[in-house]
């Protein structure tokens, strides 16, 4: 998988482009993320419920993976079973 890459999710409406991908499988909700929406939707894992947020950026520990988020949904963002988490703001050099 190459950065620019569009994934939907299998599970609900989460919508997401590759920033930065290293190897594993990138999951939306428990379930792993496609290049085209499904037919019918699966179902939604509870344990990875918590939603994700438009604009937002996902990373994890590692920073090998980095996706943004371009249209939310009810499932978390995970990589292999490990949920992301939202890549926080650099703060701004003080300009005294």
């Amino acid at each position: 998988m190459k950065p620019g890459t569009k994934l939907k999710s299998t599970v609900d409406d989460t919508e997401v482009m590759v920033i930065k991908c290293g190897e594993g499988q990138i999951e939306s909700g428990g379930a792993p993320m496609a290049e085209d929406k499904p037919a019918e939707l699966g179902a939604l894992s509870p344990d990875f419920s918590a939603g994700t947020l438009m604009g937002k950026r996902y990373v994890d520990a590692d920073g090998k993976f980095e996706l943004l988020c371009v249209k939310p949904g009810k499932g978390n963002l995970s990589v292999n079973g490990v949920a992301l988490s939202i890549k926080d703001a650099k703060p701004l050099p003080a300009s005294d």
